[in-house]
């Protein structure tokens, strides 16, 4: 298959279990629950994005004929001279729509752990280190196992008490961004303080100005 990839990156992931760690940011184009274009947010399922994930035309972004070809791209980013603790997060859009095996294989060669950020609604291939699962109201979850659970918080309908039988490593409140994101943070933070399974996941790339 081709792969289509808005744009990839070395940076270090901002948000969750990994915040901090450097890692090269491959972002797929597509997505199954918004096209990613402003005349169509009215039909999105996750009317919150706040992503580019639209063609080819990011840095370094492009399509990538053969798994290889991806697995070099993303290699390229790797800055570091050294191989120790390759980290490559394949994010979106919605990565599963494109990711698959012969791809992760490809990264696991050249010596990345493999993350994935997911809403959760696509089967995940084998092969995976670390899925992190990001669930959006009004979608079907089909992935009820992971690393990481990251709850956009508020979102109506979605309670953090709804997934608590799922079989997730942690659980994140992450504050909706846009107008209202300090009372957004305040009560995701008041929730964490009284419902201790949740920790305040931030988006600590937005404060520090990287990507």
């Amino acid at each position: 298959m081709t792969y289509l990839v808005k744009e990839i990156f070395y940076t270090l992931q901002g948000e969750g279990a990994h915040a901090g760690r450097p890692a090269v940011f491959c972002r797929f184009s597509r997505c199954n629950l918004w096209t990613g274009r402003e005349k169509d947010r009215h039909r999105a399922i996750c009317k919150f994005c706040d992503t580019d994930f639209v063609g080819t035309d990011g840095q370094n972004g492009g399509r990538f004929a053969t798994p290889e070809d991806l697995a070099d791209a993303v290699e390229a980013q790797w800055s570091p001279r050294t191989a120790e603790r390759r980290f490559v997060v394949c994010t979106g859009g919605e990565p599963l729509l494109q990711l698959d095996e012969p791809a992760i294989d490809a990264l696991h060669q050249r010596g990345f752990e493999v993350a994935v950020e997911t809403n959760g609604t696509r089967v995940p291939p084998r092969g995976i280190d670390w899925l992190c699962v990001s669930p959006k109201i009004g979608s079907t979850l089909v992935v009820e196992r992971g690393d990481e659970l990251k709850l956009v918080y508020p979102q109506e309908g979605g309670e953090p008490e709804r997934f608590e039988h799922l079989t997730f490593g942690s659980f994140r409140l992450q504050p909706m961004d846009g107008p209202e994101t300090a009372a957004n943070t305040e009560a995701a933070l008041k929730y964490c303080m009284d419902h201790p399974r949740w920790s305040l996941c931030l988006q600590t790339h937005k404060y520090l100005g990287i990507e």
